[in-house]
């Protein structure tokens, strides 16, 4: 007796049909994307239920031949693909011809196509993959498919099926997607007689945006394009005060196809990193247009899934356009009052290298820059050599400085052309003197005062600032230290701090001396049990010292990656934090100034956290509250 049974091709094809068609969902993404693939420029969706039972998809596209229609729905059977040499370069939604076969293998199928000029079309009703009947039909130029009783024999399938409720959501976010990756087609959504969504068609990105997303998301979004080697990206991301708790708003498309892809979305959120809150995650609609040969669509089933022949420099493309972009938002958090809240911030709106987005602009990465953000003036003071800086870093003026170091006798004044990224610990480190910085100009305004010793109040034409001090001074802290391509200057204790760690933290101190050795710590075993600190980064207080060592242990130990400038970020953040001033201090009216004015020009918006440092109170709201106004 035989052991191995050649499968019957519909059964074969039933199993096919497990890959292709998953769900309804499934369904309407396949019939969706065939239509565009036929030029089609209206279509419209309809379901009803969840979609398992009945499914019409109608375009005006350019139709079928009676003949077309006949073989359309055997297995590999297309237009799109001629011979092996067509898979190096897919420039269609779909090419291998299994998605019609799997389709009608487990539903019951109607189909009505005319081609455009012919003067009859074509009616061809097909069952579990039997053609039932074909003949001459009156119907419009395009396509009707209808789709009716999914998996209605394979009960085995049809059980998993979720609620209605679920798969109608399903057929629906298939459809968004499919329209959101073709602004240049109209796609109108019906679901129970009811209209979800419509795209106008008009080509745009953004009345795309705008119609299928809506008006709140569309207002928190930035535009971002941008160019490198062939490889071009346009679309909008989120504003870092418009996070969202999960990834589900990140719609990533590869020439018009709609993709699942992790390098694309570690290049979005390593953009993002140091501006939005933990736990917070960005939004997108991005579209990445790439040659078809350097892509790879023949990866999964459901050909969500893609391969790059270089993924460095798609990675690239998206990580440093997502970063101009991001650099050019100057609008600070607006507060909007009402009687239930007075506090609610609304937006107005690497992974691979250690360089700013300016920086890489420069070598030959073509990006579409915002308007960069003026610039605070950097402080003059002739008692003590300066630094220079690196066009793209932030310049400020606080009591924290940047660092200074005696320059050495006979050293050249010109700048450094090629300055040593960390230094090994030890290492003699000469600072160049810095280059006169030109003034940029800061928008008029007067510091009202100080409320709970924590927010600066400041008036500027018809508006009202509130900034938080410790949040903004943070920021500028924790930008020059991350700027700076050296070890980081210490300061010694003249009182060195003991402490007690636990063995695990003992362990960490002790595996990452060299890191924090660079960023300005001296910490060296003392005893048994005991670690003393001698020396800590320029201003740290030295009441400070236990708990910071505690968070960076801490830190340390939940590990943020491979790449050690992830955690040199994570303790430069703990660094930051501790050197800023704090809330309920009484701190001087120039130092209030200082960080005044790098918020007004635009150079501090979010503090490390990505908490905005910022909210603006406008005269109307004011009045609006006191019921000047109605």
């Amino acid at each position: 007796m035989p052991v191995i049974n050649i499968l019957s091709p519909h059964v074969a094809d039933m199993i096919a049909a497990g890959e292709v068609v998953e769900r309804p969902a499934s369904v309407i993404k396949e019939l969706v994307e065939n239509a565009f693939d036929a030029g089609a420029k209206n279509i419209t969706v309809e379901i009803k239920g969840g979609g398992a039972t009945y499914i019409r998809v109608t375009d005006d596209g350019c139709g079928m031949s009676p003949e077309d229609a006949g073989i359309a729905f055997l297995r590999h059977a297309t237009s799109k693909l001629r011979d092996e040499e067509g898979l190096e370069r897919i420039s269609t939604m779909g090419f291998r011809g299994e998605a019609l076969a799997a389709i009608s293998a487990v539903s019951k199928i109607e189909l009505n196509t005319r081609r455009k000029g012919d003067v009859e079309g074509t009616r061809v009703v097909l069952e579990a993959g039997d053609i039932k009947d074909m003949l001459p039909w009156g119907c419009p130029e395009g396509t009707t498919m209808t789709v009716r009783d999914i998996f209605y024999n394979t009960p085995a399938r049809l059980k998993f099926l979720k609620s209605d409720r679920s798969e109608a959501s399903a057929c629906q976010l298939a459809a968004l997607r499919c329209a959101l990756g073709h602004p240049e087609a109209s796609v109108r959504f019906i679901r129970d007689g009811n209209e979800e969504f419509f795209s106008p068609g008009d080509g745009r990105q953004d009345s795309c945006v705008y119609a299928l997303l809506g008006r709140d998301a569309a207002a928190n979004m930035l535009l971002c394009t941008g160019e490198n080697d062939g490889i071009k990206l346009s679309g909008y991301v989120s504003s870092p005060s418009a996070g969202r708790g999960n990834r589900r708003e990140q719609y990533f498309f590869c020439n018009g196809r709609f993709i699942k892809s992790a390098l694309l979305q570690a290049a979005l959120e390593q953009a993002y990193k140091n501006s939005l809150l933990t736990g917070r995650y960005p939004s997108c609609v991005l579209y990445l247009d790439i040659g078809f040969s350097r892509v790879d669509v023949n990866v999964h089933p459901a050909k969500t899934e893609v391969k790059f022949t270089d993924e460095k420099k798609v990675f690239d493309t998206v990580y440093y356009a997502v970063l101009s972009a991001l650099s050019g938002e100057k609008r600070t958090a607006q507060v909007e009052l009402s009687p239930s809240t007075r506090k609610l911030a609304e937006p107005k709106a690497d992974f691979y290298r250690s360089m700013s987005a300016a920086e890489f602009r420069a070598n030959s990465f073509s990006v579409t820059p915002p308007k960069p953000a003026p610039k605070v003036p950097a402080r003059q003071d002739s008692s003590r050599p300066s630094t220079q800086l690196k066009s793209p870093a932030p310049v400020y003026q606080t009591r924290m400085d940047l660092p200074f170091r005696p320059v050495s006798a006979g050293s050249d004044p010109k700048p450094l052309e090629k300055p040593e990224v960390f230094p090994p610990a030890g290492s003699r480190i000469v600072e160049k003197p810095v280059q006169n910085v030109e003034k940029s100009p800061i928008p008029d305004h007067k510091i009202v005062g100080e409320a709970l010793k924590t927010y600066i109040i400041v008036e500027q034409g018809e508006s009202l600032i509130l900034i938080d001090k410790h949040a903004a001074h943070e920021r500028m802290i924790f930008d020059r230290l991350k700027s700076q391509d050296r070890q980081i200057m210490a300061q010694s204790l003249l009182s060195p701090v003991t402490v007690r760690p636990d063995g695990g933290d003992a362990e960490l101190l002790e595996q990452n001396g060299e890191l924090l050795t660079e960023l300005g710590f001296e910490i060296e075993p003392f005893g048994q049990d005991d670690f003393i600190v001698r020396a800590v980064p320029a201003d740290m207080d030295a009441g400070d010292v236990p708990a910071a060592i505690e968070e960076i242990c801490e830190k340390l130990r939940r590990g943020k990656g491979p790449d050690p400038r992830e955690a040199r970020d994570e303790i430069l953040h703990t660094v930051a934090c501790k050197a800023a001033i704090k809330a309920g201090w009484d701190n001087d009216l120039k130092e209030l100034e200082r960080i005044v004015q790098a918020v007004l020009s635009g150079q501090v918006k979010y503090c490390p956290h990505g908490r905005p440092v910022s909210v603006t109170l406008t005269r109307k709201e004011l009045d609006k509250q006191f019921k000047r106004i109605v």
